[in-house]
C-alpha cells in the first residue's frame, strides 16, 4: 500500500470524462483543471437533510408558488386565466425558476417512494412557461402584465436579464437530468432574443446594458456547454465586462462602480457580486482569460480575509444587503442572507475545479455546515432569509424577509427554491478527478465514482462524519495494471489526522500539505481500504483583533461546525449576561434526542448580572461598580445550523471570555 505523501499538482485532462448532471459542467476544451465526479449519497448527515428537501421541501414548492401569485402570473400571459398580476417585485419569476431547477435535480435521483408527482408536476409548470413565452422568446410577467409590455426600460431595477438567467439554469437542469428539450427550447429562444438585443456599440444590437442583479451570465456559460452554441459563450463575456462602467450609475451596489478586472475588493450586494463573480469564474475556465483569473483568485482572498464571517455568511449590512468595511462583522445586525452563502458555495466550487486548489472547498464545507443549513427549518418547513450571529434577550422581531425567526414563506422568496435547487444538486459539489485520480472533497456515506485516464473508478465510503471523526474507504472499481492518485483534503481546520493504508500508518501532528491534499498514489485492487481519522477535539476560536465586534469574545467550534448558545437550554437568565470561562475544558456529549440528533459541546461560564445603573447605563472608568451577581453556570452549545427550530429565543455564537 502506498506511503501518503505529497505529490505534484493535478494536471489538467486531456481528454475530459462524461460528466454526471450537475450545474457545473466544464465543455471540453475547459482550462479547469478538475472534472466534477459522481457521488451518491446512500446514508448520514446530508442523506438526512437531502431527504427532507425531496419528501418536505420541494413538494411543497407548487402550492407555495400558487398560494404567492407566481403561477397565476404565468397562466395570465398565457392566456389561459384572466386578472391583476400578483406579487411584490418584478423578479417573482425567477421564483418559479428556481423551484423548477430544484425539483429536476431531484427527478435525477429519484428515491424509491417517487410516485410520478414530481415528475407530473415539473412537466405542467414546464409547459404553462411555455405557453406564457412571446413568439420572440421574451418572458416577464411583471413587465408583460404591469408595464404595458415594455421592455429592458429599467435594467438597474427591473431583474429581466436575471429572471432569464434563472429560466436558463432550469432549463439545463432539466434536460440534463430528463433529457426532454421542452425547457432548453424555451431556454435557447429567450437566450437568442436577448443575443439580438444586447450587445456593445457599433454590434448592431440596439442596447448596451448589463442587469442590476447579475444571473444570466454564469447561466449563459451554462447554456453554451450543454448546447456548444459559442454565441452564448461571448454574450456571457460581453456581460460581464460591462459592469463597471457607468451602465447601472456607478454604483458599488450593483457592481457598477469597477469593472472586474480592475478590482481589488468585493463591495455591493454580496449576492450580485458572488453570482458575477461565479460568471467571472466560468469565463476563465472556458476561455483561459488569465485576467479574468486573476480578478477571481484576487476577489475570493480579500473576501475570506476581510468579510466573511465564522459561519462562512457574507453580508454585514441589511441596508442594501451589503458586504461593507473590511472586518466589518457585527453579530446581532448581521445580514449573511441565505442566498449569498449558496453564491458563495458556488463561485468556491467552480474556483476549486478550476485550480485545483483544497482551500476553496474549506469554505464550500464551512458554508454548507453552517451558514447555508441555517437557512432552513429541521422539518423543511421554515426559512431564514437572514442568518445573524446573535439574537439578544428581550428580542422584539417585527417579522417579515428580514426576521430573526424562521418563516412559512416571504414576500421576496428567493431564499427557499434556493435553498431546494442547492440540496437537490448537492452531490456535484462533493468530489471531482482528473488524469491522475479521484479527489474527495467532502466526506459522506455513499460512493465516489470518476474517470482517470479513461479507466473508471469507484470508491465507497462509510462515515458518520461531522459527529465522528472516521472515514473508511473502499476501492471498489479501479484499474490494476497502473497507479492512480486517491486524494483526500484535510480540512483547514484540522492540524491532527491519521490515515491508514493497509500496514502503513501516518501520523500528523501538524497543518497538513500546504494545498490542502493527502495524496495516496498507488495501484489499486478492488477490495484495499484506506482509513482517515480526522481530530474532532472541540475547541475555541478567536477573531482578528480588528473586528471591533467580537473583541475578547470566544467562539465554540467541532470539527466544521460552529457552535451557539440558545435560550431555551439556559433557563434563569438570558444570554447576555453569559461570561465563558476559557480556561475550563470543553465537553463533547452527543444527544440523539435532541434537534434530531446532534453532538453538543459543554463549558464552563458565569452569569454576571449587573446591578442597576440608575438612569444612565454608562459610567466614568474606573468609577464606582454598580454591582453585580456572579454565579457558575454549565453552557450548553448547540450546532448552529440547528438553532431556531424549537421556540424563539435567544441566541450568540460569540461569547465574552472571563
Amino acid at each position: 500500500m502506498p506511503s501518503p505523501g505529497r505529490a505534484a499538482p493535478p494536471s489538467r485532462p486531456s481528454e475530459r470524462a462524461a460528466v454526471p448532471a450537475g450545474p457545473v459542467r466544464p465543455g471540453p476544451g475547459a482550462r479547469a483543471l478538475l472534472t466534477p465526479a459522481a457521488v451518491q449519497v446512500r446514508a448520514g448527515f446530508w442523506h438526512t437533510r437531502r431527504q427532507v428537501n425531496a419528501g418536505t421541501s420541494i413538494p411543497q414548492g407548487p402550492a407555495l408558488l400558487e398560494s404567492a401569485g407566481n403561477l397565476s402570473n404565468l397562466r395570465i400571459v398565457a392566456g389561459l386565466a384572466d386578472g391583476e398580476f400578483r406579487g411584490a417585485y418584478p423578479f417573482v419569476d425567477s421564483d418559479v425558476y428556481k423551484w423548477l431547477e430544484a425539483a429536476s435535480w431531484q427527478l435525477a435521483r429519484p428515491g424509491p417512494a417517487d410516485d410520478g408527482r414530481l415528475a407530473d408536476g415539473v412537466e405542467r409548470i414546464v409547459s404553462l412557461v411555455a405557453e406564457a413565452q412571446q413568439p420572440d422568446g421574451y418572458l416577464n410577467t411583471w413587465f408583460q402584465l404591469l408595464k404595458g409590455g415594455e421592455r429592458y426600460k429599467d435594467l438597474r431595477w427591473g431583474h429581466e436579464l436575471y429572471c432569464a438567467g434563472h429560466l436558463i439554469q432550469a432549463a439545463v437542469a432539466h434536460h440534463r437530468s430528463t433529457g426532454r428539450p421542452e425547457l432548453l427550447d424555451v431556454a435557447v429562444k429567450f437566450a437568442d432574443h436577448i443575443d439580438s438585443v444586447f450587445g456593445p456599440p457599433g454590434s448592431g444590437r440596439p442596447i448596451d446594458g448589463v442587469d442590476g442583479h447579475p444571473e444570466i451570465e454564469t447561466a449563459l456559460v451554462e447554456l453554451y456547454r450543454e448546447t456548444g452554441e459559442r454565441r452564448y459563450l461571448d454574450l456571457a463575456g460581453y456581460f460581464v465586462d460591462r459592469f463597471g462602467h457607468g451602465l447601472l450609475g456607478g454604483e458599488a451596489y450593483c457592481q457598477d462602480r469597477v469593472p472586474v478586472r480592475e478590482a481589488t475588493d468585493v463591495e455591493g450586494h454580496a449576492v450580485r457580486q458572488l453570482y458575477l463573480l461565479a460568471a467571472v469564474t466560468d469565463l476563465a475556465t472556458e476561455t483561459g482569460d488569465e485576467e479574468l483569473r486573476a480578478a477571481a483568485q484576487r476577489l475570493w482572498d480579500a473576501m475570506t480575509r476581510t468579510k466573511t464571517h465564522l459561519t462562512g455568511g457574507l453580508g454585514a449590512h441589511h441596508d442594501e444587503e451589503d458586504f461593507g468595511d473590511p472586518y466589518e462583522l457585527p453579530n446581532e445586525r448581521a445580514y449573511c442572507e441565505t442566498c449569498a452563502a449558496i453564491a458563495s458555495v458556488q463561485w468556491s466550487w467552480r474556483m476549486a475545479l478550476l485550480t485545483g486548489e483544497a482551500r476553496y472547498s474549506d469554505l464550500v464545507e464551512r458554508t454548507l455546515y453552517n451558514g447555508f443549513l441555517a437557512g432552513v427549518s429541521l422539518d423543511g418547513e421554515r426559512w431564514l432569509y437572514v442568518n445573524p450571529l446573535q439574537v439578544r434577550d428581550g428580542h422584539t422581531d417585527t417579522g417579515g424577509d428580514q426576521s430573526a425567526r424562521r418563516t412559512r414563506w416571504f414576500r421576496c422568496a428567493c431564499c427557499p427554491p434556493n435553498v431546494m435547487r442547492l440540496l437537490a444538486s448537492l452531490e456535484h459539489y462533493l468530489a471531482s478527478s482528473d488524469d491522475r485520480g479521484l479527489q474527495i472533497h467532502q466526506y459522506v456515506t455513499g460512493s465516489y465514482a470518476g474517470e482517470v485516464q479513461g479507466a473508471p473508478v469507484l470508491v465507497r465510503a462509510e462515515t458518520d462524519y461531522p459527529w465522528q471523526d472516521t472515514i473508511a474507504l473502499t476501492v471498489e472499481q479501479t484499474p490494476t495494471d497502473r497507479p492512480w492518485t486517491l486524494s483526500l483534503r484535510i480540512p483547514q481546520w484540522c492540524t491532527e489526522y491519521r490515515v491508514r493504508c493497509g500496514d502503513v500508518v501516518r501520523d500528523a501532528t501538524d497543518a497538513p500539505a500546504a494545498d490542502g491534499w493527502l495524496r495516496l498514489e498507488h495501484t489499486w485492487s478492488p477490495g484495499d481500504r484506506v482509513v482517515l481519522e480526522l481530530a474532532l477535539e472541540a475547541r475555541l476560536t478567536v477573531a482578528d483583533p480588528r473586528v471591533d465586534a467580537v473583541r475578547g469574545c470566544a467562539a465554540i467550534e467541532r470539527g466544521p461546525l460552529v457552535y451557539c448558545l440558545e435560550g431555551v437550554d439556559h433557563p434563569g437568565g438570558g444570554l447576555d449576561d453569559i461570561v465563558l470561562d476559557t480556561t475550563r475544558p470543553l465537553a463533547v456529549k452527543h444527544r440523539p434526542d435532541l434537534l434530531g440528533g446532534v453532538t453538543t459541546v459543554v463549558a464552563a461560564g458565569r452569569r454576571r448580572t449587573i446591578g442597576d445603573p440608575g438612569w444612565w447605563p454608562y459610567a466614568n472608568a474606573g468609577g464606582a461598580d454598580p454591582g453585580h451577581s456572579d454565579e457558575p453556570v454549565e453552557l450548553t452549545a448547540v450546532p448552529y445550523y440547528a438553532w431556531a427550530n424549537r421556540q424563539d429565543s435567544s441566541m450568540r455564537v460569540w461569547i465574552p471570555t472571563l
